[in-house]
């Protein structure tokens, strides 16, 4: 018959290992990082070690040994999975060898009694290498990581003063391990959750950089855009010119005639500081999100793409079923983006087409807007259909892969709604779907 007591601690560790476990293997699933596998594996063999340990249940000693064993290499893997910076220091004077020599000794000395203490070796083992990385690379953002093996280090050196063990033992409490185990469980599960965190942020941060090099990408064509829709004010302005210096030349020139003729110039110059104005809108970096009209932003990305659309004999038909000022909240020069690489990658799919056509169709319900861009193009594969949204996927000889992935990460982060890609019988429709502003 067991005690009680020790059924229900041990019952608490194994409850904790349990949560530990199944905490880290759905971040695994989400995030893809190695060193949450790595833990859930060390937690999970720790979890054996201590079953068989308890001897609550009839297991054989040699998995004890064996889990021990898979959870010390796990346990590696962690740490070193976990902390991607270098173990090894370079020491640029002897002042700071003999100094990190000391520290060394320290770090040895504690690790060393956090084993006697706690007699399992796993959790040693990445306590000890955590602290190597902390020590040999300090300057490297280690903050968390650093509280918590320094805490550990004067925990480990007061309860060596104390003798904390011997009168642990002599007390005839539960066994120790259930204390490490539970305590190092928490501890770590709390820091892979800081961890989680720090690599939402970069994640956040690495697809804003994405989304302006991807704007820089396309400068280089929107370039030829500005020149083409340049091209023909710059002719008018030139007549305009001729025909004031003929008139003037034949002492023909009237003031009617002249106010005519500057107001035209005018007219022109007004048009071209406007195109100015559209691309450096769409090329400036985000603002504050506000509610703005769906037009204006879908009109800012066609206004870009105007000479393209000409020069391709493209039939493009903007098509409002609900009120045209409808308005969707974030940011506009972010949706103008979306709609730019929606019709762009449409433009390039009608090269060959005889009658290139597009269509943007701006639909509504009681509390979202659907906008529908569909093209009579070459469409896509249906073994490609899945892929369409990944990272660096693309059927394009010089393509990045970026721009749809942009494109569904600007929709589900940014304005908290949905895209999806359906193949047509000639052509491909993507679907986005975003809550109203009311």
């Amino acid at each position: 018959m067991y005690d009680i007591n020790i059924v229900l601690a041990y019952g608490v560790t194994f409850g904790v290992l349990l949560m530990s476990i199944l905490f880290t293997a759905i971040r695994y699933i989400y995030v893809k990082e190695l060193f949450y596998l790595a833990y859930c594996l060390m937690q999970f063999f720790s979890l054996i070690y201590i079953v068989t340990y308890s001897q609550l249940f009839d297991i054989p000693i040699i998995i004890e040994q064996i889990s021990l064993v898979f959870a010390t290499i796990f346990a590696i893997a962690f740490a070193f999975a976990f902390f991607k910076v270098e173990l090894i220091p370079t020491f640029k004077t002897k002042k700071e060898l003999l100094i990190f020599t000391a520290l060394l000794i320290f770090v040895l000395a504690t690790v060393f009694y956090h084993y006697v203490l706690f007699e399992y070796l796993p959790y040693t083992v990445v306590y000890f290498l955590l602290f190597l990385s902390v020590l040999f690379n300090i300057n490297d953002g280690v903050k968390p990581t650093f509280i918590y093996v320094i805490g550990w280090s004067f925990v480990c050196l007061f309860l060596y003063i104390m003798q904390f063990k011997t009168l642990y033992v002599k007390s005839g409490y539960i066994d120790l391990v259930l204390v490490a185990f539970a305590i190092e469980a928490v501890l770590f599960t709390v820091s892979l959750a800081n961890k989680y965190k720090e690599l939402k942020t970069q994640n956040l941060n690495y697809e804003n950089m994405l989304l302006h090099q991807s704007r820089l990408a396309k400068s280089g064509s929107m370039i030829g855009n500005i020149a083409h829709q340049w091209r023909q004010p710059l002719n008018n302005l030139s007549y305009i010119l001729m025909n004031i210096k003929t008139r003037f030349e034949n002492g023909k020139l009237k003031q009617d005639y002249f106010n005519q003729k500057f107001s035209q110039a005018n007219e022109q110059l007004q048009f071209m500081s406007k195109t100015i104005d559209d691309f450096k809108d769409f090329y400036t970096p985000s603002k504050n999100k506000e509610d703005f009209l769906v037009k204006e932003s879908i009109n800012k990305a066609l206004t870009i793409l105007s000479a393209s659309l000409k020069q391709q004999r493209v039939d493009l038909n903007l098509t409002f079923h609900t009120s045209e000022v409808s308005r969707i909240f974030g940011i506009s020069n972010e949706f103008s983006q979306v709609v730019l690489t929606l019709i762009k990658n449409s433009i390039e799919a009608l090269v060959d087409e005889q009658t290139p056509k597009i269509y943007i169709d701006v639909y509504s319900n009681h509390s979202s807007l659907v906008i529908k861009i569909k093209d009579n193009g070459k469409g896509v594969l249906p073994k490609d259909l899945p892929k369409l949204f990944k990272p660096y996927f693309t059927t394009k000889e010089d393509g990045f892969g970026i721009g749809l992935y942009l494109v569904k990460t600007i929709i589900e982060d940014s304005f908290k709604g949905t895209i999806e890609a359906k193949p047509l019988k000639k052509g491909l429709e993507f679907i986005i779907t975003i809550e109203k502003s009311f």
